[in-house]
């Protein structure tokens, strides 16, 4: 049974500020989080590097990397391992290497605990994924048994559906919804086709 340090926030909840070391476009470098804000975020937490699943949601949220760029959001992967592990998994990966978006070290575990990711025995996130908007709230999350891999699209999809809302006050959006999609407003019937 995996026991992880549950301090789950709410949804609409700020966004901790910290400073935090990832390894991006060949470098280390040092990032406020705080600097996302004006844009949206993902936070994708993940065990560690050098594992089994870990890769093939890396590469995948590569592959679909130049949609979240168009949507303005910016994928900040996070693991527990040091900058200089993602560098040697990134040089020696050939998923990894596709990867162009940054890869946050958080070794002690900070920002893992602070979102109730964090999984004490093991000193591991747990799958965990945060789309946080430009005044740095907390939209959405979710988090996964670390057996269970993620999907791309359907990350994609959710970013796509708080984007709407946020932008068109008064309407939601219903299951499985995508963009061009029918939307609702609470009290009267569905805006648009499904």
């Amino acid at each position: 049974m995996v026991e992880a340090a549950f301090q789950i926030p709410l949804i609409g909840q700020s966004l901790p500020e910290m400073e935090l070391t990832m390894y991006h476009e060949d470098k280390e470098k040092i990032i406020k989080l705080s600097s996302y804000r004006g844009q949206w975020l993902i936070l994708f937490f993940y065990p560690a590097d050098f594992t089994f699943i870990c890769p093939t949601e890396l590469e995948e949220m590569a592959v679909n990397y130049p949609e979240f760029q168009k949507l303005n959001a910016e994928v900040l992967s996070v693991s527990t391992d040091t900058v200089f592990v993602h560098k040697a998994w990134h040089d020696n990966s050939p998923a990894i290497k596709k990867i162009n978006f940054p890869m946050v070290a958080d070794p002690t575990g900070e920002l893992c605990k602070s979102l109730g990711v964090y999984i004490p025995r093991e000193g591991l996130a747990l799958r965990g994924t945060f789309i946080i908007d430009p005044d740095g709230i907390i939209k959405a999350m979710e988090a996964h048994d670390n057996s269970i891999g993620r999907s791309a699209s359907e990350l994609l999809r959710k970013l796509q559906a708080a984007q709407y809302v946020r932008e068109h006050g008064g309407e939601v959006c219903p299951a499985s919804w995508r963009p061009g999609g029918a939307t609702l407003k609470p009290g009267m019937d569905l805006v648009g086709k499904l």
